[in-house]
């Protein structure tokens, strides 16, 4: 698989492996030994990127990462995230206070079984504790030799900057896709002007847009999804608009849907780096096979003025889900 840069530095592959639904937010979750076994596949692919966060669980997702990926740990790069009260098991609300941030790193550096966390991100932004301070302490535990890069995630310009100018961001977090655009408007530029690599999670629409949930799927309990307004049956049906621009270029280039979202992420920029997740074997050797597809510039033109037509219905997250989330 090719290679990528977020920030002047930290080279990846040009996907890496979500793996938070392993253990978070899509149940039913599959057992531990199939898990590790999705990622080892993933290894033997290319991928050397795996992203997780404490409160996936929480912490079960980072002790099941560290237990499969400790044989590859001179392979690989793993991020992490803190930004969260954990309490009794749940997630409180945001929290990034300096000791809350050692904290934090203390317990994942002990569940991921390593000695420094590759990339380090602040989950969420917490709007009680100024980013200087955030971007300092983590400046503090990379000079620690406790983490190697800071990363941010879904965070706006403004913070990006000021925690800039602290010390570099390697990595911005965010949404994106052929349905999520938003930070195309401001937050993109920012990034590339800077220097920061944008990491995009639920690059595939959680699964939307690979054409496999229609109105008549059925969540499971504790499947996010079935409370999301994008995933409501009439949003799902009005959304097939989307699913036949991607459908009509999927079949142009004798590829799957799922390969062409994946590759239309990677075709923005250079410096972009999908994290797809899923728990299926032949899902991820389709997804992996997207760093195959190159798209010409008419094509993309083509994609871009097609899927531009196309009006998304439903939010993307709820309300309570937007202000608080760890997802």
């Amino acid at each position: 698989m090719k290679k990528r840069k977020l920030g002047p530095e930290l080279e990846v592959s040009a996907l890496g492996l979500g793996c938070m639904g392993m253990s978070y937010s899509y149940a039913p979750f599959p057992a531990k030994k199939d898990s590790i076994k999705i990622m080892h596949q993933a290894i033997e692919e290319g991928i050397t990127f795996f992203d997780t966060a404490e409160v996936y669980g929480p912490y079960t997702n980072e002790e099941l990462v560290g237990e499969a990926l400790a044989p590859y740990s001179d392979q690989v790069v793993i991020a992490t995230k803190f930004g969260f009260n954990i309490e009794d098991g749940k997630m409180t609300g945001v929290n990034s206070r300096p000791e809350q941030i050692r904290k934090a790193v203390e317990g994942s550096l002990m569940r991921l079984g390593v000695e420094t966390i590759d990339l380090l991100y602040q989950h969420r932004v917490d709007p009680k504790v100024p980013i200087e301070d955030v971007a300092g302490t983590v400046k503090d535990l990379i000079l620690e030799g406790k983490a190697r890069f800071f990363g941010l995630s879904e965070a706006g310009a403004n913070t990006i900057r000021r925690a800039h100018a602290v010390h570099p961001v390697a990595a911005l977090q965010s949404e994106y896709s052929l349905w999520t655009r938003q930070h195309e408007q401001e937050i993109i530029p920012t990034i590339e002007e800077l220097g920061i690599g944008l990491v995009a999670f639920s690059p595939l629409g959680k699964g939307y847009l690979t054409g496999k949930i229609d109105e008549n799927r059925k969540f499971e309990p504790g499947d996010i999804r079935a409370v999301i307004p994008r995933f409501s049956e009439d949003a799902r049906i009005a959304n097939k608009d989307l699913l036949d621009v991607i459908h009509q270029f999927a079949s142009q280039k004798n590829a799957t849907p799922a390969q062409i979202a994946l590759a239309w992420v990677l075709a923005q920029k250079p410096w972009i780096v999908p994290i797809p997740g899923t728990t299926k074997s032949h899902r991820l050797t389709e997804n992996n096979g997207a760093d195959l597809i190159e798209f010409t510039i008419e094509e993309l033109r083509d994609l871009e003025q097609a899927s531009a037509q196309v009006k998304i219905v439903g939010a993307r997250y709820t309300e309570a889900q937007e202000r608080a989330t760890g997802l």
